[in-house]
């Protein structure tokens, strides 16, 4: 059994497959040799391996800036106290939306990947994604931020790249009535200045969040709602949003300095305030986004930001995680875009039997609970089921009727699933999705392995009475409910 649990983990996909850093890590000596400036930022351990402080911000942003120039043929600086990218996890989430754009998950409206156009919220003064996502995929950008000084070296960034800088637009954030300390501001650096950027005239921006028990107002500066264009239409819209509800917080990790203004790491309410005012600005703008996405710092937060989604009406709504060494941030997209039809890979849909491990089991739950929940799962779609107390097994069939329903309800139930997404994802819209079954009988079982997991499978009692492509579906859905319901 160890051995299986190590090689699970080894196989746990931690960068995206697309990265250029994803085979080959940054070679520290090489850069150094190459890069006169990088080289004092270098040293050596006992076993002669490169390495860089990661506490000292100078030492960050010059890795960063020869990454860019060097993979990326991209010039690039920030001044001190600035927020500092990481090359490697900024691509992977670029390549996530990539695979967003390219997949059958939602209707393709623009099926030119040539001609993308995206919008990034809070751009900063590193511009990193329009900047990587122009050079990389040749998609077009507008950034947008509050602060001058964010504006000014965004926009030098831009024009310090001539070839990529008719891509990308940095456009300017009208002021909220009240900044991040509370006063009155007709600026958002506290003076009054003339804006050398584009005059906006944007949508009417989303009136003061509603209080909940859960979260707090969002006061600060408009997000899209207010910044996006009468008449713009976008493929999609990412941000890094303000993780920290303080600095104090912000700093609480000793390992990393990646500098950051309080305007780019701090808002009333955290990241959960902040995404949650894109949500409600989504859900007036609808389809004028093809997908919205935003990272997120904290695990906690996707369940309640999920919640919220379902609340709304989304249709879609897909996750994935973004690691990079001991750092985790996930990724959250949804759509109100009609959901294309099912697919099916065909080597999942010809086998016959299937099964995924349930591990991080919670305490308070063990097989029976999880049996239980199988039976509950097709009761509800009126699904007559024999369990097995003993065995651990349940025993269903399922009519052709009775399969569509279960795989209409999945829009609604199961794109809630949080973990890595580097796979191809799909998702269905009617029972028109559903293939053609004549009395689909299956069996699922429950076993228990090491403390804190169990494996699940399935399998097709009658291969030659059934669609094996609708088993495969079916029990795609019963992994993401009981992965949601009962593990950590």
């Amino acid at each position: 059994m160890p051995s299986k649990k190590r090689k699970r983990r080894g196989e746990r996909p931690t960068i995206h497959p697309k990265n250029r850093y994803s085979d080959s890590p940054p070679d520290f000596s090489l850069l150094a040799s190459l890069y006169p400036s990088f080289k004092p930022f270098v040293f050596y351990t006992r076993d002669c391996r490169p390495r860089i402080d990661w506490t000292d911000f100078n030492a960050t942003r010059e890795l960063t800036r020869v990454l860019l120039l060097h993979d990326h043929g991209l010039n690039w600086w920030i001044p001190d106290g600035q927020l500092c990218p990481t090359v490697p996890n900024r691509s992977n989430y670029i390549h996530w939306i990539e695979d967003l754009l390219a997949s059958d998950i939602i209707t393709k409206i623009n099926t030119d990947l040539n001609n993308v156009r995206g919008f990034d919220i809070g751009t900063g003064a590193n511009c990193i994604y329009p900047l990587v996502g122009a050079s990389l995929l040749g998609w077009n950008f507008v950034g947008s931020d509050v602060t001058d000084v964010a504006l000014e070296w965004a926009e030098k960034n831009v024009k310090s790249n001539p070839h990529i800088s008719e891509l990308i637009e940095i456009r300017k954030v009208p002021c909220a009535e009240k900044d991040l300390s509370g006063q009155d501001s007709s600026n958002c650096d506290g003076e009054s200045s003339t804006n050398p950027l584009e005059e906006v005239k944007p949508l009417e921006s989303s009136p003061p969040m509603m209080a909940s028990s859960e979260d707090t107002n969002y006061l600060g500066p408009p997000i899209l709602l207010g910044v996006v264009k009468d008449g713009e239409k976008y493929d999609f819209c990412m941000c890094n949003p303000p993780f920290f509800e303080s600095m104090e917080e912000a700093g609480l990790n000793p390992r990393t300095s990646c500098g950051g203004t309080p305007e780019e790491m701090v808002c009333q309410g955290g990241e959960r305030a902040f995404i949650t005012r894109i949500i409600e600005d989504s859900v007036k703008l609808k389809q004028i986004f093809r997908w919205y996405t935003s990272m997120v710092g904290k695990k906690s937060n996707l369940k309640s930001l999920i919640s919220k989604l379902r609340d709304v009406g989304v249709t879609i709504v897909k996750t994935t995680e973004f690691v990079q060494g001991q750092t985790s941030r996930w990724g959250l997209a949804w759509s109100f875009m009609s959901p294309a039809k099912k697919m099916v890979f065909s080597a999942v849909a010809e086998k016959s039997s299937l099964s995924f491990m349930l591990e991080g089991l919670q305490r308070q739950y063990s097989a029976i609970h999880v049996l239980q929940a199988v039976e509950s799962f097709f009761q509800s779609a009126g699904v007559p089921c024999k369990s097995n107390a003993s065995s651990f097994t349940v025993d269903i069939t399922l009519s052709n009727e009775q399969c569509a329903v279960i795989l209409k309800n999945e829009i609604r139930d199961s794109n809630e699933a949080i973990g890595c997404q580097y796979r191809e994802e799909s998702s269905d819209i009617s029972s028109s999705s559903c293939p053609s079954v004549n009395d689909l009988s299956l069996r699922i079982a429950v076993f228990q392995q090491n403390p804190g997991s169990l494996l699940v499978s399935g399998s097709l009692q009658r291969r030659e009475s059934a669609a094996p492509g609708a088993f495969a579906l079916i029990f795609e859905q019963i992994e993401e409910l009981l992965k949601g319901k009962f593990c950590r």
